[in-house]
Parts: structure tokens; sequence; C-alpha cells
């Protein structure tokens, strides 16, 4: 299999999923994270891919129903609490990127608490984007690189195309993804056949692949197919 080291989810679907089982939407929520998510983690673990990213919560979702909100805020702070104990029990690095702050400060607290205990462990890190979108993450980063580095844009501004992609590696270390490979591959369940706007600096070059199957139903033995196609494709990167 080629190698690669970064696998970008869209967990698309929870919502049809439960509606197909004649359940509020919210119940699609909570199965994925009580059935899904965990064998994911294990296999990708178990195969040696470094980074798994899932995308649970975006920026545009603060627009749905006020009682759903408050659900999935309600299962972030179980979610975080259960798996940052598993992680620390199999050893798996936890990361968040999006402005998480916005949160109530309770689950803030976890988060950066199970970031922290996890933090030195190596095997694979679960990256979570909650309250993530991929304008807001390369505004945020841009503000901070006026603040911290401004001469970086005064280089973007006065330099010739040429001399600006070489400037690409002195914005990466301001995303939220600082200091992670960029993906090699984006999956999206669902049926969707869209980005909407995920990673949009970092994947530029990622493998993309749509699937049908609802994310509650998504599994290690699907993810492995998905991985066997991604093997056989040529990856040029613009040449």
């Amino acid at each position: 299999m080629t190698l690669l080291k970064h696998i970008a989810i869209i967990m698309d679907g929870n919502r049809r999923w439960a509606r197909k089982q004649n359940k509020p939407s919210f119940y699609g929520h909570r199965w994925a994270m009580e059935k899904t998510i965990e064998p994911i983690l294990d296999y990708v673990k178990s195969i040696g891919i470094p980074y798994i990213t899932l995308w649970a919560f975006s920026t545009e979702n603060w627009r749905r129903d006020p009682k759903e909100v408050n659900s999935l805020i309600n299962l972030f702070r179980e979610g975080f609490r259960k798996y940052g104990e598993k992680f620390v029990q199999k050893q798996i690095r936890l990361n968040v990127i999006g402005d998480y702050t916005a949160f109530p400060k309770d689950i803030v607290k976890l988060i950066d608490y199970y970031k922290d205990k996890t933090e030195g462990f190596t095997s694979l890190t679960a990256t979570f984007a909650i309250n993530y979108g991929g304008r807001d993450e390369l505004l945020r980063a841009f503000a901070k690189i006026n603040k911290q580095e401004p001469e970086i844009l005064t280089k973007i501004s006065s330099s010739n195309w040429q001399e600006r992609k070489k400037l690409g590696n002195a914005v990466n270390k301001f995303l939220d993804t600082a200091g992670m490979p960029n993906p090699d591959l984006v999956i999206r369940t669902g049926g969707e056949k869209r980005l909407s706007g995920y990673l949009l600096w970092q994947i530029e070059y990622a493998e993309l692949f749509f699937t049908d199957t609802l994310w509650p139903d998504f599994s290690p033995d699907e993810l492995k197919e998905i991985l066997e196609e991604y093997a056989n494709r040529q990856r040029r990167f613009g040449g």
C-alpha cells in the first residue's frame, strides 16, 4: 500500500441515518460517537497511519435547531471525557482544531486537559475539528500573522508568484494544523460530493473519495477498501 500519513474524514449522514431508523436526528450522532469512531481509530492505529482528522462540528452548524445544537454540545462534553480516558489507555494523542473556545468553559477545560495529558503519544494523533471552517481557519491564521510576523504579509504583497509559493511554509505554522502533515486522503461519507471548505489550505494535493455510506454505518472494512483504491492511484502533485 502506498505510504500515507494523514487521513481526513467528513463525517456526514448522521441525521439521515437516524431518520431511516425512525429515530430523532440526534440518535445518529450518539450512535456514531458510541459505535463508529473508536473502531475506525483502532484500525488506523493498527496499520500504522499516524494522523487522522475528523470533522465533527462546523462553524455553520450553529445555525441548526437550538435543541440539536445543545444536544451536540452535551455529546461533546460526554465524548471528550469518554475518549480522553480511552486515549490515555491506548496511548493516542488527542488534538482539536477550530475555535473550540466558543464552547462552554467546562468543555474547553476538558479538551485542554486531555490534550496535555496525551501530548507525548506518537503512534496516532486523532484530531477532531469542532467549530471549524476552512475560511475561518485562514482568517484566524492571517490575523495571527498580522500580529506576530507582519513582515510575511509584506513579502506576500511585494513578491512575484514564484516567491509567494515559497512563503507557504511560513503560513503553515499559523494554521490550526501546524506541525501536522497535510492530508493524503480526504473521505466524505453520506453521498454528498463536496468538501464544504474542509481544510482548504491543506488538501491542495489530497486524493478525494466520496462514499454513499452514512457515517454511522462506516466501518474499518470499508476504510480498508478505500485505502486499497488509494494505493492504486498515481499522485502527481501538479507535475
